[in-house]
């Protein structure tokens, strides 16, 4: 059996054969090799080390600013007691009773809408709060005990099972 390439010219289809056909195999063979050969340097490029300029970029990163933890409180407004959801003015109210005292440098507060399961498995929606608080890393323990309090008086103050704690440690520059 003979084997040949077609090519579509100007003239319609044309047989390659001899030196045209071995070209032409040649030139398929490289261009389904470079992406071959390549691929192994992609792919190593995606293990645990970065690259020489990702290392410096992110070293930088990390030399500009201090060290700081960062505390996000989840505060629903439904009460699990069946009394009136929490008002924008309760909870601007106890921000400055209880959250400002602690936190007078400053702090964050977003709407959002949450949904979680109750400890009774219903799952629950409802309009919500995240605080969230930036402070030094070498203030974490004196700062813990006081978003602890922050964290029981609102569970009491307005019947919630629980107010979510997120923290993360980060770099801040002022």
């Amino acid at each position: 059996m003979h084997r040949f390439t077609v090519a579509q010219g100007r003239t319609g289809p044309q047989r390659r054969t001899g030196p045209q056909r071995r070209t032409a195999l040649t030139a398929a063979a490289v261009a389904l090799a470079v992406p071959a050969v390549g691929t192994p340097v992609a792919y190593a490029t995606l293990g645990d080390e970065a690259p020489a300029a990702s290392r410096s970029t992110a070293t930088a990163l990390v030399t500009r600013g201090k060290a700081y933890i960062e505390t996000r409180l989840l505060l629903g407004t439904e009460r699990t007691d069946g009394g009136p959801d929490v008002t924008d003015r309760q909870f601007l109210a106890f921000i400055d009773e209880e959250v400002t005292p602690r936190f007078p440098n400053g702090l964050t507060i977003q709407d959002g809408r949450g949904q979680w399961r109750d400890s009774n498995g219903v799952i629950e929606r409802e309009r919500s709060y995240e605080l969230t608080l930036l402070y030094p890393a070498s203030e974490a323990r004196v700062r813990d005990v006081q978003i602890e309090r922050i964290r029981d008086a609102y569970e009491k103050a307005y019947a919630q099972e629980s107010v979510a704690r997120l923290e993360e440690r980060t770099t801040a520059d002022f």
